[in-house]
């Protein structure tokens, strides 16, 4: 007991992050169970295409068994393969009927950053304007991003404003900025967290923790109440590449 304390307090000491428990077998099950359900209610595509993708790949390596005089063996290769593949077909629509559901919705990009895989300290609706253009700050190896939503004419003097802000803080700390939307220039919603996973590893895992907790000091907007409106805090994942 005494060794886990200790342990515990050697990593807040070096700034690693805690690990998370992850979610049980049966809770992993029931958001696999609820994401079906929701996404067959919206996306009545769905089911054929899970299906259809499962049956073909199984007849496909069927046929090659019968064809080499391998049935069995190919057949249960094929039942294999053909879970994997309809599991991603699966993870497709799933994500493509999430993103559906929160896009144009006041805050989804906060939504959609919130459940990136990986380490992000999401600061959401940092900077706004009273048009309802939103700013969100994010930290993570890369170093700074902030993700703007709403109408880029508008979003930049956002931007511009909290990177001068940032500025007295932050050091070579390197700042990117995206803003979400379908333009030139523009990252889609569908395709933020790509977009993140592509980013540059610039500061240490501990960095990380030092840094949000340094901006998290800062009260540059903090007397600023948050636009009124629901945001969206949560996007149903899927498995989809």
């Amino acid at each position: 007991m005494a060794l886990r304390r200790g342990k515990k307090r050697n990593d807040a000491a070096s700034g690693k992050p805690a690990k998370k428990a992850g979610p049980s077998r049966g809770e992993k099950l029931g958001q696999i169970k609820m994401a079906f359900s929701m996404t067959r209610k919206a996306d009545s595509k769905m089911l054929p295409l899970v299906l259809g993708a499962f049956v073909v790949i199984l007849a496909v390596f069927v046929a090659l068994g019968i064809t080499l005089g391998h049935p069995i063996y190919l057949s249960v290769l094929g039942l294999l393969f053909g879970l994997v593949v309809a599991a991603a077909v699966f993870g497709r629509r799933v994500q493509k009927t999430a993103f559906g559901q929160v896009e144009g919705q006041l805050g989804a990009a906060a939504a959609v950053l919130s459940n990136m895989r990986g380490n992000w300290r999401v600061t959401p609706a940092v900077g706004f304007t009273k048009e309802q253009d939103l700013l969100h700050r994010v930290v993570g190896r890369p170093g700074i991003v902030l993700v703007a939503e709403g109408s880029p004419s508008r979003v930049r003097n956002l931007i511009g404003s909290e990177k001068r802000a940032l500025a007295r803080v932050v050091g070579e700390t390197p700042v990117y900025d995206v803003v979400v939307g379908d333009d030139e220039g523009q990252i889609a919603l569908k395709d933020l967290e790509k977009h993140f996973l592509r980013l540059p590893r610039n500061i240490k895992p501990a960095q990380v923790n030092v840094l949000d907790a340094r901006l998290k000091a800062l009260r540059t907007n903090s007397a600023m109440p948050v636009p009124k409106g629901p945001m969206p805090t949560r996007v149903p994942r899927g498995r989809a590449r």
